[in-house]
Order: C-alpha cells, then sequence, then structure tokens
C-alpha cells in the first residue's frame, strides 16, 4: 500500500492528528497548573473543555458530514482548531481565552478523525480502504503512543508553555500533509 499515490501523505497526517488529540488529552491538566497557574482541581475540570469541544464538533458536524463533504470537514477541522491553539497561546494572562480556546480547538478537532477515515475509500479506492484503514490506525497508535511523552521531555527540560505550540506544529503538519493528499489525488 505504500506504493499507493497519497498514501504516505495521509498515514503521517493521521499521526500528527493523533498525536495532537492524544497530547492535549494527556498534558492539558499539567499546561493549566504549571503553566497558567490553576489549582489542580480547577485544571482537572477544565481540562475536560477539549473532551467536551470534539463532542459537541462530532455531534453537531455528523448532522452536515454528508453535504459538506469530507475535505470540507477536514479543512473546517484544521481551521477551528488552528483558532483555538492561536487563543492558548496568545491568552497570556486571560483565563477565560485560554479556556475558550482549549474548547475551540477540542471543536475544531472533532471532525478530522472520523473524516479522514471515511474518506479512505474514495482517496484510494475500495479494494485498497481496508489496508489503508488499518495502517492508518498503526500510524494513529504511533502518534498516540509517543508523541505524549516526546512534549513531556520538552515539558520538563524546557518549558510546559510550549504545549499549545508543540500541539499546534503538529495540527500544521497534518494539515499540510492532508493539503498535499488533495494536490496528489487531483
Amino acid at each position: 500500500i505504500f506504493k499507493i499515490k497519497g498514501v504516505k501523505s495521509v498515514l503521517f497526517a493521521f499521526l500528527a492528528f493523533c498525536a495532537v488529540e492524544a497530547t492535549a488529552f494527556s498534558w492539558t491538566s499539567s499546561f493549566l497548573v504549571l503553566g497558567k497557574g490553576f489549582s489542580v482541581d480547577m485544571a482537572a475540570k477544565y481540562a475536560s473543555l477539549f473532551y467536551l469541544g470534539m463532542t459537541v464538533s462530532r455531534l453537531i458536524t455528523g448532522f452536515f458530514a454528508d453535504r459538506a463533504g469530507d475535505k470540507k470537514m477536514i479543512r473546517f477541522g484544521y481551521t477551528v482548531a488552528t483558532i483555538g491553539f492561536l487563543m492558548m497561546i496568545l491568552s497570556f494572562n486571560n483565563t477565560f481565552i485560554c479556556l475558550a480556546g482549549i474548547f475551540i480547538a477540542g471543536f475544531g478537532n472533532g471532525p478530522i478523525y472520523p473524516a479522514i477515515i471515511h474518506s479512505t475509500p474514495v482517496n484510494f479506492g475500495k479494494e485498497n480502504s481496508q489496508a489503508v484503514v488499518g495502517v492508518q490506525m498503526a500510524f494513529a497508535y504511533t502518534g498516540s503512543s509517543f508523541m505524549p511523552p516526546v512534549f513531556g521531555i520538552i515539558a520538563n527540560h524546557i518549558d510546559i508553555s510550549l504545549f499549545p505550540i508543540f500541539l499546534l506544529m503538529f495540527l500544521l503538519l497534518g494539515a499540510s500533509l492532508i493539503e498535499n493528499l488533495s494536490r496528489i489525488k487531483k
């Protein structure tokens, strides 16, 4: 399957996307405590805003997915998540903007995973889709497994305030790889 045009782009996009999601799940509370001065209890409560954003997004975008199409859903997701991460980066000491950014980033992440999976038969053919999805899952687990600890090393040795920058970097990497796939598949 690695010889199929565009597969490498989607695989690494999936790795990058799942790196964002898993790192956000693992480190949002710590970022709020160590980077923003929240109490442990409040950070645990507010970290769930990312999950809430994803859940609300998947519920809402599910109603529009067929009409909008996978490419538009993916682009929408990447755009909204980028705005959320930028809000976190630029929030400085504004708690509301930071928390809104967490929710918005989660909301943006919501449609990306399902739309990438759903677009696989269109991008690579029904005959290849099962194999491609299987390898996508392997890349997803790689991103989910290895990138949160990588951020932990960065947080420990440099600064936890790099958290939203780290997430944005991987988000933009995934977006550029998906756009590369779109160019290849034209």
